[in-house]
């Protein structure tokens, strides 16, 4: 039972916005397997990463709930669960203060990986941050503008995914590389999911999401592709032999999607629309967790 948005730490549960979380964990995990598969698995770089990871994520949710509540894109009249900002239970200079520790988190947990890979870390968590920031902060927020979905699939799929597999012996086999773009199409869903949910008072808000641009239909054929990409893609890295032949483990999470798709193919109603976001982070996890055990073993 979560706690109640009224109290403090309701407040803050509610801004980390946990149900987007497994998305940070799912690619950690699957880079976990590939280094068990390699045979240089080790628990430091994996603890380190996967707490830089959940840091990211709470620090871009924080920023994308006070910058929103900056611009107005969310009010009274989302169909979503409450923002934290925008519906007084956070004030601004509390969250401002709690994406800064985020961002401290996410750069000591950086900082023990550069001893481990070296200085390209530093490169790509500067890169993470910036983006971060830039989704819908500053003048010209490129989350605004139909570009989320590509910063969400670059860092949240293939960065989180290559870069976590690099931390345990500073290689990116080709393998990392390939399982990157199922895991960058899964968590890609999940933001497209909560596009489709928020489209109108994205737009009426003046916040063109992908969504926004594309409109409902299209929006739901987007997502439908994006879901069953990632199974399809799997199959036809295994029988091309470009990844092992346990990675088909992920077809076990099929029959989950299947709700899910229906629900975003004609549901417009919040709760069944929340119900399906939630659905997808939770099959973004599963499919993560499936596919490294599959390439582990």
């Amino acid at each position: 039972m979560p706690p109640d948005p009224e109290t403090r730490l309701g407040a803050w549960y509610l801004a980390s916005r946990p149900h987007t979380l497994p998305a940070a964990v799912a690619p950690v995990a699957v880079a976990a397997g590939l280094a068990i598969k390699d045979g240089v698995f080790r628990w430091g770089p994996f603890l380190a990463a996967a707490i830089g990871a959940l840091a990211i994520q709470v620090a871009a949710n924080f920023t994308n709930d006070l910058s929103d509540a900056r611009k107005g894109a969310d009010n009274e009249d989302r169909i979503g669960p409450r923002r934290a900002v925008a519906s007084g239970l956070l004030s601004e200079p509390a969250m401002t203060v709690a994406t800064v520790m985020a961002f401290s988190v996410a750069t000591a947990a950086g900082v023990y990986l550069v001893t481990q890979a070296g200085w390209i870390i530093v490169i790509v968590g500067v890169a993470s941050i910036f983006a971060t920031l830039g989704y819908v902060g500053g003048p010209r927020p490129y989350g605004y503008r139909g570009l989320g979905e590509v910063f969400v699939f670059v860092f949240f799929g293939l960065v989180a995914t290559v870069v976590s597999r690099f931390v345990y012996d500073r290689s990116a086999p080709a393998d990392a590389w390939l399982l990157a773009i199922p895991m960058g199409f899964l968590v890609t869903a999940i933001l497209v999911a909560n596009n489709v949910r928020d489209i109108d008072t994205d737009r009426a808000a003046g916040k063109r999401t992908l969504a926004v641009i594309l409109g409902r239909e299209r929006t739901r054929v987007f997502f439908d592709v994006l879901v069953w990409g990632a199974f399809v893609l799997v199959v036809v890295f295994v029988v091309g032999g470009w990844t092992p032949p346990l990675s088909l483990l992920t077809l076990l999470a099929a029959p989950l999607a299947v709700p899910i798709t229906r629900a975003i193919r004609t549901a417009t109603d919040g709760p069944s629309l929340i119900v399906a976001l939630k659905g997808i982070a939770r099959l973004d996890l599963i499919f993560g967790l499936l596919l490294a055990l599959g390439v582990a073993l």
